[in-house]
């Protein structure tokens, strides 16, 4: 008898296929290299050596003028490691004014204390050395967060501006095209290629259209990417409880290639794409972008099933970014959810405060063209601007997305808010903070 297995690795990319005759006893054997191999794939995870950095306030929070007090552990299979070699630096975040080497832990263990004279973060990270290898862990604490302050300026023309962006972006017709991904759809959803134009002729967004099986009319949830490049397999999950749902990618490529044809752009042709015509405001990479968010939306508001009445747009770091743009450039938005999100607050760091990703201005000469024209393209500006429910969340272990800038542009919502901070995590998720997130948008969108 022949039998035919598939074992699909932790890498979703890889599979291996075996092929075998059972004869006598061969089964049993073959069982017993099967687990072995798979238990042996799921258990890499971790690492033996810890550095755990805690302070003493549960919350992670300070008022200003407060002390706080560290404690860090360097940890071997969860207990304290002897004589082990440290370096730590502490201060604000990206402004560290307290460095420190080659200092050695008898016991694996030490206190440090620090504080702050004004609102900001404050962060130890420490540095163990350990069999020619380096273990870091860092922890960063909160000083009166909620009195934290942008400094971006807000242009006078920043609404004529974005509404002439899109008006002109209208002129050219949607254009939709729609394709049918039969191995991607389940008997609930239905799964699409779509594409439409975006700033002008030729200039195309394309995305994964997840619609219900079920005729009827339904809320929609736009979600728009982080940053770099890839494929995108589209929102099923959430299609499967009654919600139109579109992931978009922002390049204006198709998001159904394998990933290495990406790898190969990002390279290349897209390489820093951030970094594109940043002292133009008309050509600046981002443009695009951000109208092609809303030409999503104008998408969206074409089809027939789409119940007009509740429409979330929601995204991590640059996600969490154009999560604020739509919300602030388009009423037809009822819901956003940002979580750690990037491009907020550029100019901080020229105050030498931690400003938002991609760190424009840090640790450079700032150009006064770039500074002005940042402020089109800063997260803080569209903030101020909505006027509809969000959800925010974000970690104050974050090194890409300082929670210096997220706090400050949470601080800038005047509308209804709410904030579900998850102090330890840096510029990833927890399973709850995942959960927490998408329940909330389920509530808004009325599909719990």
């Amino acid at each position: 008898m022949r039998f035919v297995f598939t074992i699909f690795a932790e890498n979703k990319k890889q599979s291996i296929f075996l092929l075998f005759y059972m004869k006598k006893n061969l089964f049993i054997l073959f069982v017993f290299a099967l687990l072995t191999f798979v238990n042996g794939n799921a258990q890499i995870r971790g690492n033996h050596i810890n550095v755990v950095v805690t302070p003493d306030h549960k919350d992670w929070n300070y008022q200003v003028g407060e002390k706080c007090t560290f404690t860090v552990n360097v940890l071997k299979s969860g207990t304290l490691l002897d004589n082990v070699n440290i370096d730590y630096e502490a201060g604000p975040e990206m402004y560290p004014d307290v460095k420190k080497s080659n200092i050695l832990l008898k016991d694996g263990k030490m206190t440090f204390s620090g504080s702050m004279k004004k609102a900001g973060f404050y962060r130890l990270k420490v540095t163990a050395h350990v069999g020619g290898k380096d273990y870091q862990g860092w922890c960063t604490a909160a000083f009166s967060p909620e009195k934290l302050k942008p400094t971006t300026v807000d242009p006078q023309d920043f609404d004529q501006f974005w509404s002439k962006a899109l008006e002109e972006a209208r002129w050219t017709s949607l254009e939709p095209t729609c394709e049918l991904l039969p191995e991607r759809c389940t008997k609930d959803v239905n799964v699409y290629q779509v594409s439409f134009q975006n700033i002008r002729w030729g200039s195309r967004t394309y995305g994964i259209l997840c619609m219900p099986v079920k005729p009827g009319k339904y809320p929609a949830l736009l979600r728009v990417p982080g940053a770099g490049i890839r494929p995108y397999e589209g929102d099923k999950w959430t299609a499967s409880k009654g919600c139109i749902t579109l992931e978009i990618g922002i390049h204006g490529i198709p998001v159904t290639m394998t990933q290495d044809y990406y790898d190969k752009l990002m390279q290349g042709a897209l390489n820093c794409y951030w970094d594109f015509n940043i002292n133009d405001r008309d050509k600046n990479y981002y443009k695009r972008v951000f109208v092609g968010a809303i030409r999503a939306i104008d998408y969206i508001a074409t089809l027939p099933q789409w119940n007009g009445e509740k429409l979330g747009v929601t995204g991590s770091s640059q996600g969490g970014m154009l999560s604020l743009v739509c919300a602030a450039l388009d009423k037809r938005v009822t819901c956003y959810g940002a979580v750690h999100a990037a491009m907020c607050d550029h100019t901080a760091s020229l105050q030498k405060v931690a400003c938002g990703w991609p760190h424009y201005f840090y640790g450079k000469q700032a150009d006064a063209k770039e500074v002005e024209m940042s402020r089109y393209y800063d997260g803080v500006n569209f903030a101020r601007r909505i006027t509809c429910p969000g959800w925010f969340s974000f970690g104050y272990n974050d090194d890409v997305v300082p929670p210096t800038t997220a706090y400050a542009t949470y601080n800038s919502v005047k509308a209804p808010k709410e904030l579900h901070v998850y102090q330890q995590t840096a510029h990833f998720w927890y399973q709850e903070q995942w959960d927490e997130w998408n329940n909330w948008l389920y509530k808004q969108l009325g599909i719990e």
